[in-house]
């Protein structure tokens, strides 16, 4: 077959999978369910967070929450980067009812300077959730010790945290080890950009000279099997100024491969995004394994499988057009991805409203998830300028892409009350109060952060699942998550990474739109699958793998 028959082939194959992206969804959707529409009300003040990512240039990047219980109490806590200003946790006082609620625990807990983002993981499988702390110089982990305490762990933990510009984490367990595999995202040598912006200007196109400004990422493996901690850094070879990057099972292979996505503002070709084997040893797919390279101004990764057919897409932020990518026909041929991105409606190059409406958007943090439970997931997109960039616009909403039955996706931002005007970085989508709906929090350079409280009108029933098991990996992260109801399944992968320096922890959200009696299974990080079981709705539920037993964690009014 000519290349030119290849290429050919491919294109129709785009069309096709964009016909077949909607043609799915439309079909499993109830016609007769009438979903909420979304609204969020910014609670911040009010609530008790005061928090602000600030600092120089070098805090252009960055900027996560990560969100998690660190007291035990089921509801998600929120440790802020801070930049230039110290990183702050607030301790998540709400109740279901009564309004959003948080307390600063100040220097009683973690408070380095320099912190980029943040992400919570079990790292020593004793049920206290840690945190990776990613910073402009040390990287920091630091041992959950149960009521929101902490202790630095780096020499416990053997951990070297480098002195690199941090902007990205992902985390997974391999095969049997009792401690997890970390990856670390870097971004510019500061020496060296430094050097680029005296001789030519900070946004001068001949920033791009014979030096090389991007840094080596690294990834760091336990020392054994039944280790307590970590081997010497693995140096993950070229590196091209990571701003994301995500372990992922992306053929349902039963193995988490690496991919990063990387800022082609710095890089010097031959630079793209990456995906890197783990074993025998990390390496990279290459163009005959069914690799295709692609260039971006990569920052965010999110990933869910969005059209129905058992594998995760892969949605990557990008300043201008973002993509929307989706397995070929054929996943023995290898990673070969189509951007299904026009087709979904979530191209979104430019802002919806404001004064800048004829300039690019810059998106950073991205994360699906079903924001009024309808049972069709949604997409939110936290957008802001680098800084003053002519190319990109100043005033450049947050997108909130709300699905639609026929499986794209339309624009509520601004009827929904998320569209603000300030230079947003990392964001989380959790149930701050335990109602059922998830709620948005935002990190803005800055400006305060956004505790965006969910006041859509309650129609769409919904399940919140947490998974247990045995060993080191506690939370099973790698797992796949299925739900069922009438003619619908939604699946979920657990994972640690993506977004933009924001990771979070805890339960896993399902809507169940019109439906109210669900089934759900696992399909455990080994590969074994749970059998189905009932699950009910409006419930939360833990799933423990032995004996595949489920237990209610605790029910709230109208639960079934």
């Amino acid at each position: 077959m000519s290349a030119q028959d290849v290429g050919l082939r491919f294109f129709c194959y785009i069309i096709f999978a964009s016909v077949v992206f909607l043609a799915d969804r439309a079909a499993a959707y109830d016609p007769n369910f009438t979903p909420a529409q979304p609204r969020f009300e910014n609670v911040a003040l009010e609530s008790g967070v005061e928090h602000v990512y600030g600092g120089s240039w070098e805090h252009f990047t960055g900027g996560g929450v990560a969100a998690f219980d660190c007291d035990k109490d089921a509801d998600p806590d929120l440790f802020f980067a801070g930049g230039g200003n110290p990183a702050q946790l607030f301790r998540n006082d709400s109740q279901p009812g009564n309004g959003l609620s948080f307390t600063p625990l100040g220097d009683a807990a973690p408070h380095d300077r320099a912190v980029t983002g943040a992400y919570p993981l079990d790292i020593n499988g004793d049920g206290n959730m840690d945190l990776a702390v990613l910073r402009i110089g040390e990287n920091k982990l630091y041992l959950g010790l149960g009521d929101c305490r902490f202790e630095a762990a780096n020499a416990k933990f053997h951990f070297n945290g480098g002195e690199e510009w941090t902007t990205a984490f992902s985390a997974t367990w391999e095969g049997d080890n009792r401690m997890p595999t970390l990856a670390f995202g870097n971004y510019v040598n500061r020496a060296v950009w430094a050097a680029i912006h005296t001789a030519f200007g900070v946004d001068d196109q001949n920033r791009k000279s014979s030096l090389n400004t991007c840094l080596d990422n690294y990834l760091v493996r336990p020392a054994g099997v039944s280790a307590d901690r970590f081997a010497a850094p693995l140096t993950l070879s070229p590196g091209f100024c990571a701003l994301s990057i995500l372990f992922s099972d992306w053929n349902r292979s039963g193995k988490r491969d690496l991919r990063i996505s990387n800022d082609q503002y710095y890089y010097l070709p031959p630079g793209e995004e990456q995906l890197w084997h783990l074993a025998p040893e990390p390496a990279l797919y290459q163009p005959e394994e069914g690799w295709q390279s692609v260039n971006i101004w990569g920052m965010g990764i999110a990933t869910h499988d969005i059209t129905g057919d058992g594998y995760p897409e892969y949605f990557l932020t990008n300043m201008m057009a973002n993509n929307l990518a989706t397995l070929g026909d054929d996943p023995s041929v290898g990673p070969r991805f189509v951007n299904i991105a026009g087709a979904a409606g979530v191209v979104a190059p430019r802002p919806y409203t404001g004064g800048d409406q004829d300039k690019v958007s810059t998106a950073w943090h991205a994360q699906f998830a079903d924001l009024n439970n309808d049972g069709l997931v949604d997409l939110f997109i936290a957008k802001g300028n680098v800084d003053e960039m002519e190319e990109g616009a100043i005033e450049d909403p947050n997108n909130l892409l709300m699905r639609k039955p026929d499986g794209s996706f339309r624009e509520a931002g601004q009827s929904a009350g998320v569209g603000n005007m300030e230079r947003s970085r990392g964001a989380a989508l959790i149930d701050l109060d335990l109602d059922g709906r998830l709620d948005i929090v935002v990190v803005n350079r800055r400006a305060n952060a956004e505790i965006l409280h969910n006041q859509s009108d309650e129609s769409g029933g919904w399940l919140q699942v947490a998974l247990r098991q045995k060993g080191g990996n506690v939370n099973a992260v790698g797992a796949w998550i299925e739900v069922r109801a009438e003619d619908e399944m939604w699946r979920q992968e657990v994972v640690i990474g993506g977004g933009h320096a924001s990771g979070q922890s805890g339960w896993h959200h399902f809507g169940l739109g019109g439906e109210d009696e669900a089934e759900i299974r696992v399909q455990w990080p080994d590969g074994m699958w749970s059998a189905w079981q009932p699950a009910g709705s409006n419930r939360f539920i833990t799933l423990s793998r032995d004996g595949y037993a489920i237990s209610t964690h605790f029910g709230l009014p109208g639960a079934s």
